[in-house]
């Protein structure tokens, strides 16, 4: 007994393949060896990011409270620990999107961050 070479089985599969490797350059989207480990190698690299993406964006959310912050004159570091003090707990998103769209309301975060620092200052 041979095995099966041309079953409906191995053709929907490598149809599945070359299908995920369509606008591929050169033979990875028309030859089926090559395709298959650009694809492979595709989906590793989109499963990688999808969960580099989330560190990706708090980097830009600290950016941009940091800019924000060094206008009210804190460094980004003062002002996050002048939070922690006066035990406000907004994320990091919220934050950025205030800076970003309601300056007035970060200023006044600010502003509580800025009087629990002086509260906590030794000798203040």
């Amino acid at each position: 007994m041979s095995r099966a070479v041309d079953g409906s089985k191995r053709k929907n599969h490598r149809k599945k393949i070359m299908k995920l490797a369509k606008g591929y350059w050169g033979r990875r989207h028309s030859n089926y060896k090559t395709a298959k480990d650009a694809v492979t190698k595709g989906l590793s690299y989109a499963y990688r990011d999808r969960k580099d993406r989330k560190g990706d964006f708090r980097s830009l959310w600290i950016i941009r409270i940091n800019a924000a912050c060094r206008a009210e004159g804190l460094s980004y570091s003062r002002f996050i620990d002048g939070l922690n003090k006066a035990g406000i707990e907004i994320n990091r998103k919220v934050l950025a999107h205030l800076a970003l769209e309601d300056s007035a309301a970060f200023k006044a975060v600010a502003a509580q961050a800025k009087d629990a620092l002086a509260k906590a200052a030794p000798g203040a």
